[in-house]
């Protein structure tokens, strides 16, 4: 027997017409792409009149950026004979082919992790050059233990001292921490070639017996002063000299142009203003722009422009407390560290193993992480390689600090954001209105300690 269904007549106006009637409440279009741009709210903006900014410094001695650089064909590795020239013996050493019969004479090896490149206590008679790899330089502390004292990688290089020809010990031991390529020039090799090439004996002999001009830790020239005196002494006498061609940054620009339908703006501009919200996701679109250049752009982005004494990297790979206590102390009052988000984890992660829980800040009347009072503040814009390795910068901010500043320049005609302006350029003959919206902007290092980063950061452990 069949059940027959025994359905009611409908006895009022369904939701689904009534939907027909009723005004919708909208929200306003979203963007998944908006970040904090932490970068972009700690740095202090300074006016850039001309769109170009000086930053004058005292005269320093340190010359070149200090890492050696390698050509290879395969799996053999040669040294570019010119960067020779970042040992400090060979600097103003002018023959190419001089160098180029040092680059040949260089020996290539390699160790793997946990290997001992040079042992402490025997003799220093050769100049290491690092190709590939991470190494740690190890001393001995006051009670015996093993201490490290710097990790490098390629580029980095030891043992100059060793073409010097004076008779010495190493006073540190090397380990390879990953796998290691190494170049080696041992001293008698030098010799050799300084037999044959005249020039090259004069220029160390010159360089040994030339005085150094003094300086302070800085490399700066130094100040002469007097002090502790009594009675009537002649004071010293000095100047403060400058760089000569000081550096010079212009302000960058990031524009595009946003194209609106007459017909669109005319018509349908309730509840929402059309072209009020194009213009709002644009300017999103164009401020995260400005702080990935900011980050990464190769001429004036923070990366590129750390100074290579304030590079060190992670002991063991992730980023440990350690890491974070020896980066923040490569300077003065450290006001900012910044991440990526997957970095901050991974710190956070390291923290937990060894039983630690960082503290908490206030930033701007946001609740931020913090290590050692000074907060971490996150930003995607650090790049994040495919191997799962990424780097966290620290920095001083502020010219009275003599930090990292933004530079920009307010005041712009048709402004709508300091440095940001929406300039209306017509109509065309499909009624398609256009309008250019444009930021001006760079950023500046006043000085190199005030910028800092620790790279080499793993996040997969």
């Amino acid at each position: 027997m069949t059940q027959v269904e025994n359905r009611q007549p409908q006895q009022s106006l369904g939701t689904a017409a009534a939907r027909n009637l009723a005004t919708t409440t909208k929200s306003v279009p979203q963007m998944q792409g908006i970040t904090p741009r932490w970068l972009l709210q700690v740095l202090p903006w300074v006016q850039a009149e001309g769109a170009v900014y000086r930053v004058n410094r005292r005269l320093t001695y340190a010359v070149g950026d200090g890492r050696v650089s390698f050509t290879n064909v395969g799996t053999t590795i040669r040294v570019v004979p010119p960067e020779l020239r970042e040992l400090p013996l060979l600097r103003d050493f002018a023959d190419d082919d001089v160098l180029a019969a040092l680059a040949d004479r260089f020996v290539q090896r390699e160790y793997q992790p946990g290997d001992t490149i040079v042992h402490r206590g025997q003799p220093a008679d050769a100049v290491f050059l690092v190709a590939f790899g991470k190494v740690s330089r190890l001393g001995v502390g006051e009670f015996g233990d093993e201490t490290v004292l710097e990790v490098s990688d390629g580029g980095a290089f030891f043992g100059e001292a060793a073409l010097f020809g004076d008779a010495r010990d190493w006073s540190f031991s090397v380990r390879a921490n990953t796998r290691v390529i190494v170049m080696t020039l041992p001293r008698q090799e030098f010799d050799r070639v300084a037999d044959q090439a005249e020039g090259l004996r004069a220029h160390v002999d010159a360089v040994l017996a030339r005085p150094k001009p003094p300086s302070n830790t800085k490399g700066e020239a130094e100040i002469e002063l007097s002090s502790g005196h009594d009675g009537e002494i002649p004071l010293a006498h000095t100047f403060v000299d400058y760089e000569l061609r000081p550096r010079e940054y212009e302000l960058n620009v990031a524009q595009t142009v946003l194209r609106i339908h007459t017909r669109v703006s005319d018509l349908y501009n309730e509840p929402m203003d059309q072209t009020e919200q194009q213009l709002r996701l644009t300017v999103e679109a164009v401020r995260e722009r400005q702080e990935h250049d900011m980050v990464n752009n190769p001429v004036y982005g923070l990366l590129a422009n750390a100074d290579l004494k304030q590079r060190i990297h992670t002991r063991s790979g992730p980023p440990t407390p350690y890491d974070l206590d020896e980066l923040i102390s490569r300077r003065r009052k450290t006001q900012f560290i910044l991440a990526h988000p997957r970095a901050i984890a991974a710190f956070g992660r390291e923290c937990t193993r060894q039983g630690l829980y960082p503290d908490t800040t206030t930033v701007q009347g946001k609740r931020a992480q913090a290590w050692r009072n000074i907060p971490i503040l996150p930003c995607d814009k650090i790049p994040v390689s495919d191997s799962g390795r990424t780097s966290i910068i620290a920095m001083r901010t502020g010219e009275k600090n003599q930090g990292v500043i933004g530079l920009h320049h307010a005041g712009l005609p048709d402004e709508r954001e300091p440095s940001l302006n929406v300039r209306f350029v017509g109509i065309n003959d499909k009624a398609v209105a256009s309008y250019v919206v444009s930021v001006y902007y760079s950023v500046a290092i006043l000085v190199p300690d005030a910028l800092g980063v620790l790279e080499s950061v793993e996040l997969g452990r």
